[in-house]
């Protein structure tokens, strides 16, 4: 499809890829705060790298 339209669809492969990650980062948490703290210091590393 990409030699045809030059479209692909890397971006949304992207984004589900992170979000598999900060889900795999965040099992094993029993505290809903903890889940939570960790999946939002995994997104705020990301971001500032």
């Amino acid at each position: 499809m990409l030699i045809v339209t030059g479209a692909t669809n890397a971006r949304t492969e992207a984004a589900n890829t992170k979000i598999k990650h900060i889900k795999r980062t965040g099992r094993g948490f029993r505290n809903e705060r903890n889940y939570r703290s960790r999946i939002l210091l995994t997104s705020a590393a990301r971001v500032a790298a």
